[in-house]
């Protein structure tokens, strides 16, 4: 009989609101899907196709308190929407996507913003400088069954009580339903599967100590400290 020759892995989960847990699978991330952010990174601000990265499924943390990361002097705040996939499938129709949705949440995609600068200037792979430990803190997830599908509202990131972040979930690039169905062209997705849908302008540096509140109209809120 087969067995495993280590101990599986806890697996990681959110928190559900009404109750129950989340298990998460993997994490995408859409890169530049507000146009002002775009600028603000010297991208093209353009409707261009979305592009795609990845973290770790354990990057992802609702502890109300995660540690600066080493390796970098330049920590970035990006706060999101967060869409979680409940039912898998490939090359869904963008009118069939937002079937596969389970909910909605807040998260920021913590950004090693000096490793990232240094290896895309060699052209390397910028892993790293997303996928470290603790790189994803989310909020409480929210199913869809409860709040609908949010297509519009503000979403703001506030470091220490002072507002950083601010734009509109109608400003993204490519919507919800856009990204699922492209996203699900290129992989076959499944459930528990998430989804960081892109930061409005405004990211900037964090330092220990600092208090980060993120939150999305209709959805909510996550706040958590660096230590």
């Amino acid at each position: 009989m087969s067995h495993f020759v280590l101990p599986p892995a806890a697996p990681t989960v959110l928190d559900v609101a009404g109750g129950g847990l989340f298990p998460i699978r993997r994490v995408f991330c859409v890169g530049r899907n507000y146009a002002a952010h775009a600028r603000e990174m010297g991208g093209n601000p353009d409707r261009e196709p979305p592009f795609f990265f990845t973290k770790p499924a354990d990057a992802i943390s609702s502890a109300p308190t995660i540690p600066y990361p080493p390796a970098t002097r330049d920590l970035h705040h990006e706060g999101e929407l967060v869409v979680a996939i409940g039912a898998g499938g490939a090359d869904i129709a963008q009118e069939r996507a937002l079937d596969h949705v389970f909910g909605y949440t807040v998260g920021v995609d913590l950004t090693r913003r000096d490793l990232q600068s240094a290896l895309r200037k060699e052209g390397r792979p910028w892993d790293m400088a997303k996928g470290f430990d603790f790189a994803g803190p989310c909020g409480i997830l929210r199913p869809a069954a409860d709040i609908g599908h949010p297509s519009k509202g503000a979403i703001t990131l506030s470091v220490n009580g002072v507002q950083k972040q601010a734009g509109d979930l109608a400003d993204m690039v490519w919507s919800v339903p856009e990204i699922v169905a492209i996203l699900s062209g290129l992989v076959a997705l499944a459930p528990g599967d998430l989804i960081f849908t892109g930061t409005p302008e405004g990211v900037g540096p964090l330092a220990r100590g600092d208090r980060v509140e993120v939150r999305a109209a209709g959805i909510g809120g996550h706040v958590f400290t660096l230590r």
